[in-house]
């Protein structure tokens, strides 16, 4: 009888349980990054107001993002707290981060509800200068996004504890049904209602109301092992200081790729000539989102090492623990090798999408956004590699490693680099050697992190064995 009752973590070969794990990740987080593509996509194809609605999607993308990263690092803590505690059987332990995981996703919301009453227009504005069109449709846009962010927030909470027992289909499941969504309203709402920018928010929220109705659904009809109850809603700040000791610096790490987003948006805006600036600002805001395809591809195996690690590292399983970090890392780059070979060899394919039906602009966004692709994705192995480490890091519960190597990749390094090509004679084409650069730098810090953290917290469980 006990048998039956053991975790899938605790027995399945390594090898086979980061694929069996990590490819639903993958497939989610990958279709997640969809939502902002498609929003790109359909806006800048609309018409004479492409090229605005793709500069006001570009200064509202940093707040998304932010978004995303609060309820992200929330649920990276919860997932690795409950983790924790299913490896250890703390029943109690359990239901109490379940319950206080859901109190955290209100009062994040509650925050952004604030700011989508109050601060988009100024964050917008700063933004867009004299551009009065873009301000107007970022301003609208962004509202929406931010005063129905409770989609976006509570899925992030609910697929972590569908995640921590290794359901990890039912949150892809989740997810792909709020992709399908957003991609048919946005065509619904953009085309033949006209709503332009608008209807592509509204889009995308209606996708993220899905994805979350979905997961809890999967969450309180299949997810047995986890005890739900009104009281564990009661914050407790044990749990709170658990799950923020590592979800605070993941969500400082998803956080800094709004930093970075916004950073670069401002610096390429002061090139001299102000058509080359909105040109780089418009193709920026097009490449990022492309670029999170394979961000969120490595991010979908970090987040397998961080349930599978932290689980096993919790039971004290040393052959597992060092099998989980080989094949992590492994796996990881393999992931992304192949989407930078496909990104390679389809760079003209992707950019075209942006470039349909928006004239000689949208021509010229065209031919930047393919040199952009093909220069900065020589990078992403380096980037898969720092990416997972940053999830074995912490699933080992260190909080300061994984936001170095964050700090690293999106702000100390990028920001002054990037700013230095601004001020050469070629800005458009120089600027994206910044990206494979900074990405083989900050792979060359992680790999001596590891060796570190391996050497603390690998090397003494022979000790706790004996």
């Amino acid at each position: 009888m006990e048998e039956v009752k053991k975790n899938k973590m605790e027995t399945t070969p390594m090898h086979k349980l980061i694929w069996k794990m990590g490819l639903p990740l993958i497939i989610s987080l990958v279709l997640q990054s969809v939502y902002n593509i498609v929003d790109t996509a359909f806006v800048i194809n609309m018409g004479e107001d492409g090229i605005a609605g793709n500069l006001a999607l570009t200064y509202a993308f940093p707040i998304q993002l932010l978004i995303i990263a609060v309820g992200v690092g929330t649920g990276v803590g919860v997932n690795a707290l409950l983790s924790k505690k299913l490896g250890e059987k703390d029943e109690t332990g359990a239901t109490k981060t379940v319950g206080n995981g859901i109190f955290l996703a209100v009062c994040i919301y509650v925050v952004f509800l604030i700011f989508g009453i109050f601060g988009c227009n100024w964050f917008i504005s700063m933004q867009a200068g004299d551009n009065a069109q873009a301000a107007e449709m970022g301003t609208n846009y962004l509202k929406i996004c931010c005063i129905l962010s409770f989609g976006a927030i509570g899925f992030t909470v609910y697929e972590r504890f569908l995640q921590s027992t290794g359901r990890t289909l039912f949150s892809t499941i989740s997810q792909v049904s709020g992709a399908i969504t957003n991609i048919i309203l946005d065509y619904v709402f953009i085309y033949p209602c006209n709503m332009g920018v608008e209807g592509a928010a509204w889009a995308t929220v209606a996708g993220q109301m899905v994805s979350l109705v979905a997961s809890m659904l999967f969450h309180y009809l299949t997810n047995k092992e986890l005890k739900n109850s009104i009281k564990a809603l009661k914050p407790s700040w044990t749990v709170i200081k658990g799950i923020y000791k590592i979800g605070i610096s993941a969500a400082i790490m998803q956080g800094l790729l709004s930093v970075m987003m916004l950073g670069m948006t401002k610096i390429l805006g002061t090139v001299k000539d102000s058509e080359t600036a909105q040109l780089l600002q418009g193709s920026f805001g097009i490449y990022f989102k492309i670029m999170q395809f394979a961000l969120f591809a490595a991010f979908g195996v970090s987040n397998a090492i961080i349930s599978i690690l932290s689980f096993n590292y919790g039971m004290k399983s040393k052959p597992r623990v060092k099998d989980c970090i080989k094949f992590g890392i492994l796996d990881s780059v393999i992931v992304v090798t192949v989407i930078t070979i496909l990104f390679e060899g389809l760079a003209i394919v992707l950019a075209k999408l942006f470039g349909m039906a928006s004239g000689e602009s949208g021509g010229a966004i065209e031919e930047v956004v393919t040199m952009a692709i093909r220069i900065s994705s020589i990078g992403y192995i380096f980037m898969a590699f720092s990416v997972a480490v940053q999830g074995v890091l912490q699933a080992f519960r260190y909080a300061l490693f994984p936001l170095l190597i964050s700090l690293l990749r999106l702000c100390a390094l990028v920001l002054p680099v990037a700013y230095l090509f601004t001020l050469s004679n070629d800005p458009v084409n120089l600027v994206w050697w910044t990206f494979p650069i900074i990405e083989f730098a900050t792979a060359a810090a992680s790999a001596l992190i590891l060796w570190y953290a391996c050497k603390k917290k690998v090397r003494p469980m022979e000790e706790v064995q004996a």
